[in-house]
């Protein structure tokens, strides 16, 4: 198992230099593709509507000024690259999270960041990590705006015996095949540290040297501590699976999803 493609999505916002030299680095390290893809709507929906009357003429300088931009986001992307051998460029009009999910059939991994605060050439902010690991079937590496190198050289796995956690780990073989320490942190009571030596076990035939942390149950809750125990190690990666419940029972008793989202200050690998 290893990543033999990375994407990431890019647009004209602050964040998309720092976005591609991580996913870059990433290219590199696993000797991977990098697929780097920008989408742009020439009339958002959220801000014309369906039923807006729009003339041909303002549709036409739209879809012109959408062009160029498009063409300078692809320009920055082939001079960034410009040593790589092994690269590739997507673009369209459309919906962002739409192409996004479309063409995350040719990628192993997926970069991208949370986004708090938005300009005007920020597109990507369309694409919602939450949403977009539900949506694509791929692994997503969510990544703080200022991150652009991961060595991975600590990782902790949130471990549930939950489809999602089981998946996060098997997607993140390539990181944990090659970090220094593993830690494999179960949450809860007995029961919740179900599988927590079994996955050890798995890890370990894959050549994988990981440690168990089990804990009682936070007081603060499970995202929380989380991050708390990864910051006390020195993690610089997070693996975790993500959305166990129904979307409606996240909505009203919260999400140990949504949180790390909301709350992380390192990488998060999640897989769905």
């Amino acid at each position: 198992m290893a990543f033999a493609s990375v994407m990431v999505p890019l647009d004209l916002g602050a964040s998309a230099a720092v976005r591609l030299r991580l996913a870059s680095t990433l290219a590199r390290r696993f000797e991977a593709r990098l697929i780097g893809l920008a989408a742009r709507q020439a009339l958002p929906q959220h801000l014309y509507g369906r039923g807006a009357y729009i003339s041909s003429q303002f549709v036409d300088q739209a879809s012109t000024r959408a062009s160029e931009e498009l063409s300078q986001v692809e320009a920055r992307f082939r001079e960034a690259t410009a040593g790589s051998d092994d690269v590739e460029w997507r673009a369209a009009k459309t919906d962002p999270m739409a192409f996004l999910v479309r063409q995350a059939r040719s990628a192993d991994l997926v970069v991208v960041n949370p986004y708090r605060e938005e300009g005007a050439g920020d597109w990507c902010s369309s694409i919602e990590p939450g949403e977009l690991v539900l949506r694509l079937g791929r692994p997503v590496l969510i990544a703080p705006p200022s991150v652009e190198t991961l060595a991975a050289r600590r990782i902790v796995v949130a471990w549930k015996d939950t489809r999602e956690a089981r998946r996060a780990v098997s997607d993140g073989l390539p990181f944990m095949r090659m970090a220094e320490e593993v830690l494999i942190v179960a949450l809860g009571d007995e029961a919740d540290w179900t599988g927590a030596g079994e996955t050890r076990a798995y890890l370990s035939r894959h050549g994988v040297t990981a440690t168990t942390v089990l804990r009682p149950p936070p007081k603060l809750g499970v995202a929380a501590e989380v991050i708390a125990i990864a910051q006390r190690e020195g993690a610089d990666l997070i693996v975790a699976g993500a959305y166990g419940h129904t979307r409606m029972r996240e909505v009203i008793f919260g999400s140990v999803t949504r949180t790390l989202l909301e709350r992380i200050p390192i990488c998060c690998l999640m897989s769905h």
